[in-house]
């Protein structure tokens, strides 16, 4: 059983890269070439059949990974757990909660893209996870594959220090195998599906550029491992297992990235991808994780990879089976077993463990316990996502991971009143799984919001509604996530009085609004700077409270106000009449004055948007993106492609798709993701708010 494996032999690493560029190829034929599957499937392949990890159907129709999935692998005497993650930026959590869990990944470029935006994305994802990489280039038979460039870009783009430890023999479609520079020997791969390799001596024509790529694979070496680079420099003999180790120490420690190459596809690279896996990347007692210990005052602890401490797990992902909950868990450190008692420290809730199981995609293989370093996945345990769990002696927590906020809405409802029941189920599921779906209710026009990462994002949730809660789903015209602020300081002094009979109320507060700096982290600051007691003291917090409610809602179209700073610094109060309530009313009107003095804006998402196209459609995509406000910051031409980057408004992003399609006859694609915050031109504010206005004179018509 594989949970029976030293922990030295255990490797728990991530597939991570731009979209389509072979991620799930490649893990097919890992789990081909290890023994796992014993036929291979393409992602869209004629029989229809699709790939094991894309294990949902609509990933099958759609060509697309949605949501990330596990397995478990042995090669030769290691224990390989794997986690195949999305490309699309609309499905980052999938990622991020993936790399929270790693302790490596490979980091897949194409061979003619190279360095795409979306491996920008990914490759941040890692560094704040802190994850060894190690890059492969695949599709090296494309017309146009280039190693030697996508090996440049990773040190110009990603700031990493690449180090090639192969030199491929022929390329695109004389593309036969490769040279092992440190072993120095040509490996080819046979058979059907290339799982018969052969080792030869290196090709004559390659001999010299063989040993020339070796000299500088050392050279790069040694600049990031002090033990190479003295033996470098004293001249001395070098052995291949010297190398060896020096290429580990150096990837472990995050000083520089191993690039190979190969062809998920064609079957050529793989078997020797697996060997640097386990030969370059670290086991989980080479990785420090730590842990909050909430008793003393959340000092770091560093956990131990080791069964006989006490037990430390972290529920990273949810998934809602026909069983109920599947709870997917990285155990840090000691052990557990079936029908132990856990303890969950959101809530300190003691729980049995009924059943444990270790996925492979979506089959479930039963075991008996797991160990420090494993991945498993446990049935009938209630939690959230990012839960923490101990055997109840120690308290401690993991750090959460970071999630996006949300830039589109949509309003939604069921089409047939009798699955509103189904609808709820279904949106309780969705959010308890993805911390990036959120929905809320709209109070003033009772309608359901949902928001997430992208309209593919919304999409692909709609779509699952219909499919597996049989629930067919309105939706409204989707809806972006604007902010407002102001441009200068502005002051208030409001009296708010009100005389009923009996008590009446009192409150006065004066001083001003004014935007925070750019960099500031949070988006509301309130300031006391009141002396001499003409606010009393207790009446303080009922003030922020009311300016943490009017920022809520801005006056300009109704939407949250971000990046501003509230300080009161005089004010006065009546022994009598005098309350929270009085002084809470008195700051939201007060807030609404100086917000009308400090000249208000409105600022909208902007997108970083990368569109790839033959260069003969140029002018089109970039007239496309002129269209739509867009600012392009850089365009570059490469082998017969165009690649444009632009800022541009998420609000003209809508039906995008459909338009680069038809404007260069299907062949150009694009991603986006969040950049910024930007002003809105002066033409579409007026727009907006007189939308606002309408909109509201209709809520009050109705009212009456």
């Amino acid at each position: 059983m594989a949970s029976q494996v030293p922990i030295e032999k255990v490797r728990n690493i991530g597939i991570s890269a731009h979209i389509d560029s072979g991620k799930t190829t490649l893990s097919e034929r890992i789990l081909f070439y290890t023994g796992r599957i014993h036929e291979i499937h393409e992602v869209r392949g004629k029989d229809g059949v699709g790939a094991k990890m894309d294990s949902m159907d609509l990933e099958r129709e759609k060509g697309i990974t949605i949501q990330s999935a596990a397995t478990y692998a042995m090669w030769g005497e290691y224990n390989i757990n794997l986690i195949d993650t999305p490309g699309h930026v609309d499905f980052t959590i999938e990622v991020e909660r993936a790399l929270r869990v790693l302790d490596g990944a490979i980091l897949v470029l194409c061979s003619v893209s190279g360095v795409q935006s979306q491996s920008i994305t990914v490759d941040r994802q890692m560094k704040r996870y802190k994850v060894p990489r190690i890059a492969f280039v695949n599709k090296m038979d494309r017309a146009g594959a280039n190693y030697q460039r996508v090996a440049a870009q990773l040190k110009e783009k990603l700031n990493h220090h690449p180090v090639r430890l192969q030199l491929p023999i022929g390329a695109e479609d004389r593309f036969q195998g490769l040279v092992d520079l440190i072993q120095m020997k040509a490996f080819y791969f046979d058979g059907e599906s290339g799982e018969n390799i052969r080792e030869e001596e290196i090709p004559a024509e390659l001999l010299e550029q063989a040993k020339a790529d070796r000299q500088e694979m050392i050279e790069k070496v040694a600049e990031v491992d002090d033990a190479l680079g003295e033996l470098f420099l004293s001249d001395s003999p070098i052995s291949n297992e010297q190398i060896t180790a020096a290429v580990r120490r150096a990837t472990i420690s995050l000083k520089m990235t191993p690039v190979m190459c190969g062809s998920a596809y064609k079957n050529k690279g793989v078997q020797l991808l697996l060997n640097a896996i386990c030969a370059y990347l670290p086991n989980p007692s080479e990785v420090t994780n730590e842990a909050l210990d909430q008793k003393n005052n959340e000092a770091k602890v560093v956990l131990e990879s080791t069964p006989d401490k006490p037990f430390v797990g972290l529920a990273f992902k949810l998934e809602d089976g026909r069983y109920g909950q599947l709870t997917y868990m990285r155990v840090y450190q000691g052990k557990v077993s079936k029908g132990d008692f856990i303890v969950n420290q959101a809530n300190q809730k003691k729980v049995k463990v009924p059943r444990i199981v270790r996925m492979h995609s979506n089959e479930m293989n039963d075991i008996n316990e797991g160990y420090a370093g494993d991945i498993i996945a446990l049935f009938g345990v209630e939690c959230a996502s990012g839960d923490t769990f101990t055997d109840g002696t120690v308290q401690y927590t993991m750090t959460s991971m970071f999630v996006p906020d949300a830039v589109i809405s949509l309003a939604v409802a069921p089409k047939n009143r009798d699955a509103q029941a189904n609808f709820s189920k279904a949106l309780n599921r969705f959010t308890k799984e993805d911390p990036t779906f959120r929905v809320n209710r709209d109070e003033e026009s009772g309608q359901t919001i949902i928001k997430g990462m992208g309209e593919l994002h919304l999409e692909i949730y709609i779509e699952r509604m219909k499919r597996e809660y049989n629930c067919e789903v309105v939706a409204g015209k989707p809806q972006v996530a604007y902010r407002e602020t102001i441009s200068q300081r502005g002051e208030f002094a409001y009296t708010h009085k009100k005389q009923t009979g009996g008590s009446g109320q009192f409150a006065r507060v004066c001083g001003y609004v004014e935007p925070l700096p750019s960099d500031a982290v949070q988006q509301y600051e309130f300031v006391d700077d009141i002396v001499g007691g003409s606010i009393p003291r207790e009446f303080i917090p009922a003030c922020d409270k009311g300016f943490a409610e009017a920022v809520k809602k801005g006056s300009l179209i109704g939407f949250p106000v971000v990046g501003i700073r509230v300080v009161i610094n005089d004010g006065a109060f009546h022994a009598v009449d005098s309350s929270e309530m009085a002084f809470k009313t008195a700051a939201i009107m007060g807030f609404r004055e100086g917000y009308a003095a400090a000249k208000p804006i409105i600022l909208e998402p902007m997108m970083k948007v990368e569109v790839q196209a033959p260069e003969d459609f140029q002018g089109s995509v970039v007239g496309q993106i002129n269209q739509r406000r867009g600012t392009i910051l850089e365009s570059g031409t490469a082998e017969g492609y165009v690649t444009v980057v632009a800022e541009v408004p998420l609000n003209t992003m809508f039906g995008y798709s459909t338009d680069l399609r038809s404007a260069t006859q299907g062949k150009g694609e694009f991603t986006m993701e969040f950049a910024k915050y930007s002003p809105v031109p002066r033409n579409e504010a007026e727009a907006l708010m007189a939308a606002y206005k309408e909109k509201l004179a209709a809520e009050q018509a109705a009212r009456k």
